[in-house]
């Protein structure tokens, strides 16, 4: 198998009003134009990725609540989320991991 290279160049013809901000916001980010463009792309790249996997988690976890008919009513959920943030804060115990419920 092939050596894969660390980096391959690439050329981006950039509009000039869009390559001036790239160049402020690097700027002000103490980072070369380059680096900063490479940055952004990666969070993006991986900000695509996550979009996809929650997708397909959401996707999943309807399916299982359409097949098992349990699942977690909204006020429980924001009555968990609530006591953890508390916890996290140092401001009360871990919550108990909340359990699917019959829906009805």
């Amino acid at each position: 198998m092939p050596a894969v290279p660390a980096s391959i160049p690439t050329s981006l013809k950039l509009p000039s009003a869009l390559k001036l901000q790239l160049e402020e916001d690097a700027k002000q980010m103490g980072m070369s134009l380059h680096a900063f463009m490479v940055s952004t792309l990666n969070d993006a790249a991986q900000r695509k990725r996550l979009r996809q996997t929650f997708a397909q988690d959401s996707a999943d976890a309807l399916a299982v609540m359409k097949s098992t008919g349990t699942g977690h009513a909204l006020d429980d959920v924001r009555v968990y989320f609530s006591q953890l943030k508390a916890h996290r804060q140092g401001q009360g115990e871990q919550p108990a991991p909340l359990q699917p419920k019959k829906m009805g």
